[in-house]
């Protein structure tokens, strides 16, 4: 008999519960947004708040499929709604019935939310687009038409404020109380997937070492944007775990560890390519029998599990590697840059690893310590970009709500600086979105329309009212975790419940409610329009300017007119490698990684140079460098390393001047590589 029919022999209550099966997290996350906003209105009706659904609202927008994300946006919205009512009651004080310098004032705030939304990262970016949020709510209820700030917008404040603040806390008790969250095991299995495909793929090249196949490089570039994607994942994992938020450093030297791991690995790649075979397979060997047997290749397949098991373990294994390969007698510089390479694996390997101990067995991790927090912009101009078209989207609007002294217009102003403020950051994605986010509200505009008119005026209870939004918000939460578009049922969930409006005395005024529809509707379509008209920066010209920049400095450093250190340095462009689009070519994500190869080595140069008395034929090398003669650079290059040659034999630094000779020819090997680049006119 075939599973099929095994199946049809069972009862139709098995079949069923076998075809929800897969649908089940999506259904109880729907349950969850549901109880939330419930909860959330319970409260504001029982406080008897002006406006309840503002905190339905923030129920149903912190309620996320992943409680992790949940927390953390809900502590993040709380921190923005606080900068947000108080940067309101700021304006209002500066600007005592003077319409027209508050509305100015409120445009500046908006641009302003809306550049440090850009150059913010995941759920501080969110903060920032609330803070703009919140004085545009605050806002849109103390203006008249006609009329300065109300001075009873402290009250107002306070009172909006609250009112979103019982929304956090109640979508945050019940999603403590229901779910127990698996974002620290998930991060866990992709650092170590992560960190397994790097381990395995640098052994690797040295098993088989040959020309860098395309294979490789694919690779390569995939395990980048794979540990790229780690940083949303740590977000969410610090908001269910308060032990992680301590040592959230651990987890980001973790990730600059992966990094590390992969520019060494392309460096042993592209020099072994360059080496004669016989050549490359004696120099393999060597550094090969340093390497753990734990990352022996034909035990790939066994890597993740092993990792997640014991990484502890596996760190002190490539600890005790990366000292051996320092100490690895070695005659050339070729083998000095293999396995000077090869150690700086192992210690990024070991990095990572230690990140992963802390995952999987916490009392085990080294403390990373704490680092000072450093705001890293890898290009200012598109937050300059989105922060004035926040500015003139929300004064266009504030002026056509000003001439036509539409009653409904300040909620535009509100939902048009929302969506501008939100979507700006998502680049080319913006526009796409805003019209997702279009499509949402209307769906939500016929939804709310639908209830609050054929169904609302039929229901006396509380409990009546909470069965008549179960019926909406369990299907658009199912849809919200489910579908391919969540912007367009994030849209829709969102505006759901501020079209509705349910208060403890409904009162059904069709004229007012349509107002108020069209008002959110004309708000988001004039921030989609606004992104249409005003666009982002391509991606082609994003990732220019990336390499420009990163030129730019690399030309600086070559000049000393910046010395920064060998951390600050590998940051710098590390951020700028995260900010590369998507569409990037695979040749461009090549060539940043050049530029930080040849700074990290210019940066070790400097002091080896000093000591022997080689600066002025190193400073000859980097000025040329610096002026764009790449091929004149390297020359200067092999007079320092035969300058590095003669005194080989001296008794005292024969080492560092070996280590000296293998940076000097891992950076001519970029600098003719990609001569084309280096020798490029920045203009960022």
């Amino acid at each position: 008999m075939t599973a099929a029919d095994e199946s049809l022999g069972r009862p139709a209550h098995e079949r069923l519960a076998r075809k929800l099966r897969p649908a089940a997290p999506a259904i109880l996350f729907a349950i969850r947004l549901w109880a939330s906003v419930c909860l959330a209105l319970y409260v504001a009706f029982w406080l008897e708040l002006d406006d309840a659904s503002w905190a339905a609202t923030t129920a149903a927008i912190v309620c996320q499929p992943q409680l992790g994300a949940s927390l953390r946006k809900g502590s993040f919205r709380m921190i923005g709604t606080v900068i947000g009512a108080a940067a309101i009651v700021i304006l209002s004080a500066w600007f005592p019935q003077n319409r027209v310098a508050f509305l100015v004032g409120l445009a500046v705030w908006g641009a302003a939310c809306g550049f440090m939304a850009t150059i913010l990262r995941n759920f501080a970016a969110y903060a920032a687009a609330l803070a703009g949020f919140t004085a545009a709510i605050v806002a849109s209820n103390e203006l008249g038409v006609d009329s300065g700030p109300s001075p009873q917008v402290f009250t107002l404040a306070i009172t909006r404020a609250t009112e979103i603040m019982i929304g956090i806390v109640c979508a945050g008790v019940v999603l403590a109380g229901t779910d127990l969250g698996d974002a620290r095991r998930r991060l866990a299995a992709q650092f170590a997937a992560v960190s397994a495909d790097i381990a395995g793929g640098f052994a690797a090249a040295f098993t088989l070492p040959g020309p860098d196949q395309p294979k490789s490089r694919a690779l390569r570039r995939d395990l980048i944007r794979r540990a790229i994607a780690l940083d949303p994942v740590i977000d969410m994992a610090i908001g269910e775990a308060s032990d992680l938020r301590y040592r959230w450093s651990t987890l980001q030297t973790a990730v600059g560890g992966l990094f590390t791991a992969l520019f060494a690995w392309r460096t042993v790649a592209l020099h072994l390519e360059a080496l004669p075979i016989d050549a490359g397979l004696r120099e393999a060997a060597m550094v090969r029998g340093s390497l753990p047997p734990e990352l022996d290749p034909a035990q790939t397949h066994n890597f993740p599990s092993e990792w997640i098991a014991a990484p502890s373990r596996l760190r002190q294994a490539c600890s005790a590697a990366a000292r051996s390969l320092i100490a690895l007698p070695v005659a050339t510089p070729s083998a000095a840059l293999l396995a000077g390479n090869a150690a700086e694996a192992m210690l990024g390997i070991a990095r990572a690893l230690n990140g992963l101990t802390l995952l999987s067995e916490p009392a085990q991790a080294n403390d990373a310590g704490r680092t000072a927090w450093r705001l890293r912009v890898p290009d200012w101009l598109p937050a300059i970009i989105n922060g004035g078209r926040v500015f003139v989207t929300v004064g266009l609007v504030t002026v056509f709500w000003v001439i036509t002294a539409w009653p409904s217009g300040a909620q535009a102003i509100t939902f048009a600086a929302i969506v501008s403020i939100l979507l700006s950051p998502q680049a080319d994605q913006a526009y796409p979105a805003a019209m997702s986010f279009l499509l949402g509200a209307s769906i939500a505009a016929t939804l709310a329309g639908f209830l609050r008119f054929a169904v609302l005026p039929y229901v006396e209870t509380f409990a009546g009212l909470c069965l008549v939004l179960g019926g909406a918000l369990i299907p658009l939460g199912c849809c919200l975790a489910l579908s391919r578009r969540p912007m367009l049922f994030t849209a829709a969930t969102a505006n759901f419940m501020p079209l509705l409006a349910p208060t403890n005395e409904m009162t059904y005024d069709a004229q007012r409610y349509y107002d108020s529809a069209l008002a959110i509707v004309a708000g988001i379509g004039a921030a989609a329009l606004a992104m249409r008209l005003l666009p982002p920066l391509s991606p082609a010209t994003r990732s220019r300017r990336l390499l420009d920049l990163a030129l730019r400095d690399l030309r600086r450093l070559a000049r000393e007119q910046w010395t920064p250190t060998r951390e600050d340095w590998e940051r710098r462009i590390y951020s700028r490698l995260l900010a590369l689009p998507e569409q990037a070519d695979p040749l461009q994500r090549a060539q940043l990684a050049a530029a930080l190869s040849v700074g990290t080595h210019i940066i070790r140069l400097r002091g080896v140079a000093d000591r022997f008395g080689q600066s002025a034929t190193l400073d000859a090398a980097l000025n040329a460098l610096a002026q764009g003669r790449s091929a004149m650079a390297a020359r200067r290059l092999g007079e320092l390393d035969s300058s590095f040659a003669a005194r080989r034999e001296e008794a005292s630094g024969g080492q560092l001047l070996l280590r000296a000779r293998a940076a000097i020819l891992a950076m001519s090997e970029a600098i003719n590589a990609f001569a084309p680049y280096f020798d490029s006119e920045a203009q960022p």
